[in-house]
């Protein structure tokens, strides 16, 4: 049985439903069982800093810069592709198709079933719907426009990941809704039936139809309303079918565990990776676009396999970063590794099968690095087109992993 409860502040009156809801009952005692539960909360499995010590003053000075904030927003209207019944009226032809929806939310189409990850409709990743990160770009769906949805899978409470207005609206379509442990106690309190919830810990699998859902570990930390102790869990997330394996890394920094995720379950058709909102400031928590490469190839046992979507990017200003600077980075380090991507605009599918042809959509509406964009490499499929970009254009610090690199010049 599960139980929850409002999360209790002095100010419990005034309290946001989209804080959530305590987790008691069975439920609790689950979680404190789990080998993440330690002292009271849940760790990684090596000390993670969520802020380095002495960046609150640095961090904001750069985020009031002037210059740095024209550069974290784009400066044209995003593109965004409203998929037709042409695009989801006709089973993939590989077996596997993927659609970004923006930031991390993504539907996967694989062997018959709908995946829905991260998913994140609402106008601001926030608490409340007056403040915090608004959305750059529109949603490419109405939620109500969905097709049936198998299911839901959360990986981890930040508000850009899981949004209470969201989860509302999909609380009666008859999904399956998988989190890590804890979560559920929000979904439930925001109207999902118990029955339609599962919750993992690391490590632990359950089934939706003909797919095994697999919660897989991230670095990363938890943090919901206005208590810090990290009282739900946080996961990457593997989802195999007969025919396709398919990753969603949540938010994590980089960390050993991708190579044991894949020398576990993988090789992987297509990853889907955070390579956004990263800064010098928190290291630990999240990846850069080239630690988002090394990990897609330690997710495919060290080889350039599979496809890589990179995520957490582009939606929302969450990051000192400038607005394209991820995609930029990714790109490159992706050519050097001689790696495959598909960087689509948000709502256009594409089959990982598929060779993948990019093309620098995001220049047209982000504000040029201060010496110009870089040599575009020739167009054609990213997976025969390992060379480095030329020209002083490869972005990102040096990697030894993927080869030289040059500075961009942001």
């Amino acid at each position: 049985m599960t139980a929850s409860r409002p999360r209790a502040t002095r100010l419990a009156a005034l309290r946001p439903a989209s804080f959530g809801a305590e987790p008691t009952g069975e439920r609790l005692a689950r979680m404190r069982r789990s080998p993440q539960f330690v002292d009271g909360q849940f760790r990684n499995p090596v000390p993670t800093r969520q802020l380095l010590r002495g960046a609150a003053l640095p961090m904001a000075r750069t985020q009031l810069s002037r210059e740095g904030r024209l550069r974290r927003a784009p400066v044209g209207r995003i593109p965004v592709h409203r998929p037709t019944a042409e695009d989801w009226g006709r089973p993939p032809a590989s077996g596997l198709r993927i659609t970004w929806m923006g930031h991390s939310s993504v539907l996967a189409e694989i062997d018959g079933h709908r995946v829905l990850f991260d998913p994140v409709w609402g106008e601001r990743c926030s608490p409340f719907d007056w403040a915090g990160p608004k959305r750059m770009h529109p949603v490419p769906v109405e939620l109500a426009e969905l097709p049936p949805v198998d299911a839901v899978v959360i990986s981890h409470d930040h508000y850009d990941h899981l949004d209470m207005p969201t989860i509302k609206g999909l609380a009666g379509s008859g999904a399956a809704f998988v989190v890590p442990l804890g979560v559920g106690a929000d979904l439930e309190f925001w109207g999902v039936p118990a029955a339609r919830i599962t919750e993992l810990d690391w490590h632990e699998s359950t089934r939706v139809g003909g797919l095994t859902l697999t919660a897989t570990p991230a670095q990363h930390f938890c943090g919901r309303g206005l208590r810090g102790a990290q009282h739900t869990l946080w996961a990457s997330w593997v989802v195999a079918g007969p025919e396709h394996r398919i990753f969603h890394s949540g938010d994590t920094g980089y960390f050993p565990g991708f190579a044991e995720i894949g020398a576990a379950h993988g090789p992987f058709d297509a990853t889907m990776v955070q390579i956004g909102a990263y800064s010098d400031f928190w290291p630990d928590i999240h990846m850069t676009p080239e630690e988002g490469i090394r990990a897609h190839l330690d997710l495919q046992g060290g080889e350039p396999r599979g496809v890589l979507l990179p995520i957490h990017w582009g939606t929302f200003n969450l990051a000192p970063h400038p607005w394209a600077e991820p995609a930029e980075r990714t790109v490159a380090a992706a050519w050097r590794a001689g790696a495959e991507v598909a960087v689509p605009t948000p709502g256009r599918p594409f089959e990982p099968a598929d060779e993948q042809v990019v093309e620098p959509w995001w220049r047209a509406v982000a504000v040029p690095p201060v010496q110009g964009w870089p040599s575009w490499p020739p167009a054609g499929p990213v997976r025969r087109a390992a060379a480095a970009v030329t020209d002083g254009a490869a972005a990102g610090p040096a990697d030894g992993a993927l080869g030289a690199s040059v500075d961009v010049p942001w």
